[in-house]
């Protein structure tokens, strides 16, 4: 599966979490590949409650979400977003702009969290640089 996200979003968001470490390319793609396979799987749940609802169009209260953010605030871009919904639904499916921005803003906060989680391991590590291998600790720990 390729990824869909563009790394540098990513990276942006592993940034703002890692206060003075450094960012290897790797942990951005790794993050980038979790962040997607995560979103598949959100998709795949609000298609779902869209089916029992009779619909074909995914709303954001599919996603959980009442409250819609700010597209300008996200650092994650719709566009991909949109791919990444719809790498597991059929393509009878329909993704409102609003479920667009609900999922870019539950995959950020998701991505915060791993990428908060990944500088405290490499700090733990006694390293300077974030690395893929911390993204996937991360996981093996909590997932």
């Amino acid at each position: 599966m390729s990824v869909e996200l563009p790394f540098a979003p990513v990276d942006t968001i592993i940034r703002r979490n890692a206060d003075e470490l450094r960012v290897s390319a790797g942990a951005s793609e790794e993050l980038a590949r979790r962040i997607q396979q995560h979103g598949a799987t959100l998709a795949v749940d609000a298609a779902e409650r869209a089916t029992a609802d009779g619909r074909k169009t995914l709303m954001a209260s599919d996603f959980g979400v009442e409250q819609i953010v700010d597209r300008q605030e996200l650092e994650l871009p719709v566009a991909p977003v949109d791919r990444i919904a719809r790498i597991e639904i059929d393509d009878r499916y329909r993704v409102s702009m609003d479920a667009r921005i609900a999922l870019a803003d539950i995959l950020e906060d998701y991505a915060d969290n791993v990428a908060a989680a990944a500088a405290k391991l490499a700090r733990h590590a006694d390293r300077r640089t974030i690395q893929a291998e911390d993204i996937q600790t991360y996981f093996e720990l909590f997932e």
